[in-house]
């Protein structure tokens, strides 16, 4: 199946639509039945019947329907937000006295939720490479999640790779696909069990809607749906329904125009003097571009850069002589975005996840690529004087 077309149409031409341009709201709490034994019947599957907007709705499964087949997956699960579906897909799979392996850097909230579940008896261990895993998995293992590319460091995961290690130690995979989107890279063809995601950046693209997914098969997904994603309560409403399906229309063509871009800035910042490492998967000199090449089909245009300082005055002077680029959290809309995490997390938290002083995260909009290099530059002047 086309992805553009997926994203363009897939549910679009069905009777309900009545044949709007736009899909309808259903903007509805409740739904009614002519029987009572009918309403009995479909409360037993509230995760695909419309009994009530905290189980599904119209809207939002036409959402969830395209984000399913993006990712050849066959079930698709939207939450309220990106946190709501990767909690609850932690949740869904792990009991007391169980342990999670984690792989690489993964998004700071996932980390403190982990964190959270040690008072329920669940514990977790980080990883590093497949090597540590080896030595680092222990009989109560029964997850591995992580990020590829991995989370402010954006190293490349080899995915078929370690989701073989997993089958062959009966863990189940969650990976979080946020930076490629599906269209860059489809995690569930090379093994992985179920696939997260963030839709507030390049999916929903435009930095006005909070929302999460989960895909997988209907075995993994349909379970969670029913319980931890009714228990919750993190329901995404159908206006931010119409946001993703709005979104989606054009992540194709931004997705291009972000790749373009990223690219064209990240390879400047590559050659300048002021600039210790390029963290950009698309790069030829990134450690994991021909693992990169091999399971992706595009790059997006988050990544990071070390700054050749070791000074928190410097970095801040930095993002403030910026004018392009915004100083801002998230990441994935229209607007260029710069943040520095040493500036905002603890000494001892930034250690332990291996973020230097000089680190920069930068998401590249869609401006043009050379106001926003040369943004980059005057910034870098003073850097380097």
């Amino acid at each position: 199946m086309d992805d553009d077309w997926i994203c363009g149409r897939l549910g679009e031409d069905e009777p309900w639509v009545l044949g709007a341009v736009n899909p309808p709201v259903y903007e509805n709490s409740v739904f009614t039945f002519e029987t009572a034994e009918e309403l009995g019947e479909a409360i037993k599957n509230e995760d695909e019947r419309y009994v009530y907007w905290r189980g599904t709705n119209p809207t939002v499964d036409l959402a969830q329907r395209k984000l399913a087949a993006l990712e050849r997956g066959e079930r698709a699960k939207c939450f309220g937000s990106g946190m709501g579906a990767i909690s609850a897909t932690i949740s869904s799979l792990v009991s007391a006295g169980d342990h999670v392996l984690v792989l690489g850097a993964v998004y700071g909230p996932t980390t403190q939720f982990l964190r959270y579940l040690e008072k329920f008896g669940v514990t977790h261990t980080h990883v590093e490479d497949l090597a540590q895993c080896d030595s680092a998995i222990r009989g109560s293992t029964r997850l591995l999640y992580f990020e590829s590319p991995s989370y402010m460091a954006y190293q490349v995961v080899d995915i078929a790779g370690i989701t073989a290690w997993a089958r062959e130690h009966g863990l189940v995979t969650v990976m979080d696909n946020t930076w490629s989107t599906p269209l860059f890279q489809k995690p569930l063809t090379m093994g992985v069990d179920l696939v997260v995601h963030s839709l507030s950046k390049y999916i929903g693209g435009h930095s006005d809607l909070v929302g999460g997914v989960v895909v997988g098969p209907a075995r993994l997904v349909r379970p969670l749906a029913l319980t931890e994603y009714q228990l919750y309560g993190a329901a995404m409403s159908p206006h931010d329904a119409a946001k993703v399906i709005k979104g989606l229309r054009t992540l194709p063509v931004r997705m291009a125009a972000h790749q373009e871009r990223g690219l064209a800035v990240a390879a400047f910042l590559n050659d300048h003097p002021g600039v210790r490492a390029v963290n950009h998967p698309g790069l030829p000199s990134h450690p994991g571009h021909a693992v990169a090449l091999r399971q992706m089909s595009g790059f997006s245009s988050l990544f990071s850069v070390e700054l050749d300082t070791e000074s928190r005055e410097k970095v801040a002077a930095f993002l403030d002589k910026l004018r392009y680029f915004r100083i801002g959290v998230s990441w994935g809309g229209f607007e260029s975005l710069v943040n520095a995490p040493a500036l905002s997390t603890e000494e001892s938290v930034r250690a332990t996840m291996g973020i230097p002083v000089g680190l920069v995260r930068l998401s590249v909009g869609l401006e043009p690529a050379d106001t926003l290099i040369k943004d980059l530059g005057l910034a870098l002047e003073g850097l380097v004087a």
